[in-house]
């Protein structure tokens, strides 16, 4: 056997090793996350609190605008923002072509789109846009936002995109808010989570609940990248040594 083909035998585990911590390296890795409605669930009929939850993707660049389109085929009678520390919101409504009706009034214009301006959302980091909303729809089982992520490196990211069941994921999913028929004896003034008619204390237990939760997951997800990122330089590590071993039996 010549010196060459001695040396690409030697380098085989090595090469092995290697290439198995990075694959488990890769495993590692979390996927991109995308604008979503939190929570994904609400009441049909009720006044709801949810948020728009904006992740910053980039590692260069920060996100600086938020739009979001509401559904025209169900217009929302009730639209408010809850101020967010340093953004500015703008309300933009429309006239609507056919008239709603909410606690016996007729609406004739509602909200269509709110923007959130002015602020910033660091790489690596999130941001949250509350908006009360109501009466949710009594006949449809779902709500889809559609929103504009813009970048302060002018780049816009278009989440438009309706997921369809029993189909993968779209590349750019809108936010979609689901919704269930309210629970036997409901007042559908609320959903499950802080709804407009929850007292103070009920809101403030739900937020906790959710950020206990939320931060659980998060430590949950970090724990894992980490234990898989070491076993993968483990595994190389083995590798490695395997390929030094084998080369000095040969030598020998």
């Amino acid at each position: 056997m010549n010196a060459m083909r001695l040396r690409r035998l030697r380098r085989l585990p090595m090469m092995g090793g290697l290439a198995a911590g990075a694959l488990v390296m890769l495993a590692a890795t979390p996927a991109f996350a995308h604008v979503s409605v939190q929570p994904g669930q609400a009441d049909q009929g009720s006044y709801s609190t949810i948020a728009f939850k904006v992740p910053n993707e980039k590692d260069d660049a920060s996100t600086i605008k938020l739009e979001v389109t509401l559904p025209a085929d169900h217009p929302l009678a009730s639209v408010m923002a809850q101020p967010v520390p340093g953004w500015d919101v703008k309300l933009t409504k429309t006239k609507l072509a056919k008239p709603v009706e909410a606690h016996g009034e007729k609406i004739t214009e509602a909200v269509t789109k709110v923007t959130w301006s002015g602020g910033k959302i660091e790489p690596g980091t999130f941001q949250q846009f509350p908006l009360s909303v109501g009466e949710l729809p009594h006949d449809a089982d779902q709500l889809v936002f559609k929103a504009l992520q813009t970048y302060d490196d002018k780049e816009v990211v278009r989440w438009i995109e309706t997921p369809k069941e029993g189909q993968p994921e779209p590349e750019n999913p809108a936010p979609v808010l689901k919704l269930v028929k309210p629970a036997e004896g409901s007042d559908e003034h609320g959903s499950g989570t802080s709804g407009d008619t929850g007292s103070g204390a009920e809101n403030a237990k739900a937020e906790k609940t959710e950020k206990t939760a939320s931060a659980s997951s998060g430590d949950s997800s970090d724990t894992t990248a980490r234990v898989l990122g070491i076993a993968g330089i483990v595994v190389g590590a083995v590798g490695v040594a395997f390929g030094v071993l084998a080369g000095r039996r040969r030598n020998v």
